[in-house]
C-alpha cells in the first residue's frame, strides 16, 4: 500500500489536543494538593480547638476541686473555733446528709455516673464497716480542728502515706521496696519537727488528729479488701451513696448522746447570726462537691497528676488558712511541714518506681 505523509492541518490538531491535556493537568494538580492543605488546616484547627476545650475543662475541674476542698476545710475551723458552733459530730452528720442527698440527685436522677447495686447482705455489711471507719476519720478530723490551727491539721494529715503502707503490711503482708519505706522517714521526722515548733500546739487535739488520719488510711485498705472482687467493686461515688445513710444513722445516737444540747444551742446561734443556716448548708453542700469533684478529677486526670495535685492542695490550704486566720507559725514549723510534704512526694515517686 502506497505510504501517505500526514497533512500539516492532522499534525497541528494532534499537537493542539496534547498541549490542552498538558495545561490541564497542570492546572488541576495544585487545586488538589491546595484542597488537601485545606483539609489538613482544617483538621488541625479542629484538634487544637477540642485539646483546647480539654484543657480548659479539666483546669477548671481542678480549680473547683481545689475551692471546695479548702473551702470545707475554712468553714470547718470556721464554724468550730471562731463561730461558736462547737457540735463536730452534728456538723459531720450534716455533711453526711447532703452526701446521701445530692449523691442519691446526682446518680438516680441526673446520671452523673452509673448506678451500681448491692448485690448481697455481705457486700452491704462490708460498705456498712468502711461507713462507720469513714465516719470516726471525719469526726476525728473535725474535733482536731477545734484545737487545733488548719495548717497544722494539714501537716499531721499529710502522714497518711505511711499509715497506709503500716496498715497494708499489718493486714495483707504487703510489702514495698526499703527504698519506698526509707521515703516515710522524712515524713514522720517533718511531723515531730512541726509539733516542735507549732505555739498553738494541744495534746488533745493532736490525738485526734492522728487517730483521723490513721482511721483514713485503715479505711482505704479495709476498702481494698474488702471490695476486692470484680463484683463488688464500686466506685467512690456509689460508694459514698450508699456509705452516707449508713454514715447518718450511725452518727444520729452518738450526737443527741454526746452532745446533747446542740439544738437548743444551734437555735439560739441562729438567732444570734442570720446568716448560721446558711453557712450551714453551704459547707455541706461543699463536703459533697468535694467527692463529687475528687472523683471528676481521678477520672480525667492520670494518678501521678492526681498526686501532685494532692499535695499541692495540702501546701494551698496550709497558705491560704494562715493568711486568713492570722494564726502564728515559726520557721521550725513551717521547715517540718515541707520535710513532710517532701517525703510525701518522694513516697510517692519510689512507689511508683518500685512496684
Amino acid at each position: 500500500l502506497p505510504f501517505h505523509a500526514p497533512s500539516e492541518d492532522l499534525i497541528y490538531l494532534v499537537s493542539l489536543s496534547l498541549s490542552l491535556s498538558f495545561s490541564q493537568r497542570i492546572s488541576i494538580s495544585p487545586r488538589k494538593k491546595k484542597k488537601k492543605k485545606k483539609k489538613n488546616t482544617t483538621l488541625t484547627m479542629s484538634s487544637s480547638s477540642s485539646s483546647k476545650k480539654q484543657t480548659l475543662f479539666i483546669s477548671t475541674l481542678i480549680i473547683s476541686w481545689y475551692s471546695s476542698n479548702i473551702g470545707v476545710l475554712l468553714l470547718n475551723k470556721f464554724l468550730l473555733s471562731n463561730y461558736g458552733f462547737k457540735f463536730p459530730i452534728f456538723l459531720t452528720m450534716c455533711h453526711m446528709s447532703a452526701c446521701a442527698i445530692l449523691s442519691y440527685i446526682s446518680i438516680v436522677f441526673l446520671k452523673l455516673v452509673p448506678l451500681q447495686h448491692l448485690k448481697s447482705r455481705s457486700q452491704f455489711l462490708k460498705v456498712a464497716t468502711l461507713s462507720v471507719v469513714f465516719c470516726a476519720s471525719v469526726v476525728g478530723g473535725n474535733i482536731s480542728l477545734r484545737y487545733l490551727p488548719v495548717s497544722f491539721n494539714q501537716a499531721v494529715g499529710a502522714t497518711t502515706p505511711f499509715f497506709t503502707a503500716l496498715f497494708a503490711y499489718l493486714m495483707t503482708l504487703k510489702r514495698e521496696a526499703w527504698v519506698t519505706y526509707g521515703a516515710l522517714v522524712p515524713v514522720v521526722a517533718g511531723v515531730v519537727i512541726a509539733s516542735g515548733g507549732e505555739p498553738g500546739f494541744h495534746w488533745f487535739g493532736f490525738i485526734m488528729c492522728i487517730s483521723a488520719t490513721a482511721a483514713r488510711a485503715f479505711k482505704s485498705v479495709l476498702q481494698g479488701i474488702l471490695l476486692s472482687s470484680e463484683g463488688e467493686k464500686l466506685n467512690s461515688m456509689n460508694l459514698m451513696l450508699y456509705m452516707s445513710p449508713i454514715a447518718v444513722v450511725a452518727l444520729l445516737p452518738v450526737t443527741l448522746v454526746m452532745e446533747p444540747d446542740v439544738i437548743s444551742l444551734t437555735l439560739t446561734l441562729a438567732k444570734q447570726h442570720q446568716y448560721m443556716w446558711i453557712l450551714l448548708l453551704v459547707n455541706s453542700v461543699m463536703a459533697y462537691s468535694a467527692n463529687l469533684l475528687n472523683f471528676l478529677v481521678t477520672k480525667h486526670t492520670s494518678a501521678l497528676t492526681l498526686q501532685v495535685l494532692g499535695n499541692a492542695k495540702g501546701a494551698v490550704a496550709v497558705v491560704i488558712s494562715i493568711l486568713i486566720f492570722q494564726n502564728p507559725v515559726t520557721v521550725m514549723g513551717i521547715g517540718g511541714y515541707s520535710i513532710t510534704v517532701l517525703g510525701v512526694v518522694a513516697y510517692g515517686e519510689t512507689k511508683r518506681r518500685f512496684r
